[in-house]
């Protein structure tokens, strides 16, 4: 069923809205403020935000922008008697709302918008849903190449969600941080099966190449015109915060958040499963390592954030499963 969350700081404005819609296949919820608005949209997914303009504290266009960059997939109405014409054109023009309706409504026209927007919300739904199948399957046939990466990027792009929800960051973000791990390695590629399943360690030679599939893989993101953050994991995730990673040699201060985020949860899985030359590591030694990693290849808080809080809920959860 659909959450529709109407927002006024008049209580006979909601009350008009449940009745209107009380013989719909729609949940109405109702705020009487933006911030009790922003606290509803972390609890449960809404499907379409309709909001007045002119409320203390925060204007209606202010929430809308917000909600924009939080929980893009939301559809966004503006329900008001009054409104800035400026401000409102702005929002309209850069696609911040769905429909501008003035109060007094009518109930057949209220009706029919907020129809046509949950179809609007259920086409960028399809639409996203595609989109995430695309890059998935991309992401496995790239790993067909070398059998010892089965299943690496969904488990990278696990572990690198959860990271990203325990620092609270917004849906569009984490969207993003799903994509590049999912894609992380694409650059692999074009490398030779030979050197992607050696078995012991590679020669120098092989290393060169090896370390070029960040870049490369930043440049089928690019030429794929995939979001910036995209791109950043890909190409930063063998970065070091002390500045000895690779391709660039960026420090800490030079990193981006998301790629940090992608290369914390990729050293994980990478000591967490088998490789071709050598066995999975176990938890106590994976512990060890990544503690060793802290501040010199890994930012501290997320090292921790995985060890500490995520790996034992994840792993607590599997146990229970089996």
């Amino acid at each position: 069923m659909h959450k529709v969350l109407f927002v006024d700081d008049e209580a006979f404005i909601l009350n008009a809205a449940r009745r209107l819609f009380s013989l719909h296949d729609i949940e109405i919820l109702t705020a009487q403020s933006a911030k009790e608005a922003l606290e509803i949209f972390k609890k449960q997914k809404i499907s379409l935000l309709v909001t007045d303009q002119r409320m203390p504290e925060m204007l209606g266009t202010e929430l809308i922008e917000q909600v924009r960059k939080l929980y893009p997939d939301t559809v966004r109405i503006i329900l008001s008697g009054y409104t800035d014409l400026t401000s409102l054109l702005e929002a309209i023009n850069n696609g911040k709302i769905f429909r501008f309706i003035v109060k007094p409504w009518n109930d057949e026209e209220l009706l029919q918008h907020v129809n046509e927007a949950l179809e609007q919300f259920q086409l960028n739904s399809r639409h996203r849903n595609q989109e995430e199948q695309m890059l998935l399957a991309l992401a496995q046939t790239i790993e067909l190449k070398d059998a010892y990466t089965k299943g690496h990027c969904e488990r990278v792009a696990r572990y690198a969600i959860e990271i990203s929800k325990e620092l609270g960051l917004s849906e569009e973000q984490i969207k993003d941080i799903r994509y590049g791990a999912w894609l992380h390695d694409c650059g692999k590629i074009g490398l030779h099966e030979d050197i992607l399943n050696h078995p012991g360690r590679v020669e120098e030679l092989q290393m060169l190449e090896i370390k070029k599939h960040p870049d490369n893989g930043a440049k089928i993101a690019e030429q794929a015109a995939l979001p910036q953050r995209v791109v950043n994991i890909i190409r930063f995730h063998h970065e070091r915060v002390d500045g000895e990673g690779y391709p660039l040699g960026l420090n800490r201060d030079n990193l981006p958040l998301e790629a940090k985020i992608v290369a914390v949860a990729d050293v994980y899985d990478a000591l967490s499963s088998d490789r071709p030359y050598r066995k999975a590591c176990s938890q106590r030694q994976v512990k060890q390592i990544m503690a060793g990693f802290r501040g010199c290849a890994l930012e501290e808080e997320l090292v921790d954030l995985l060890m500490d809080n995520i790996v034992p809920r994840l792993l607590a959860k599997q146990e229970s499963s089996e």
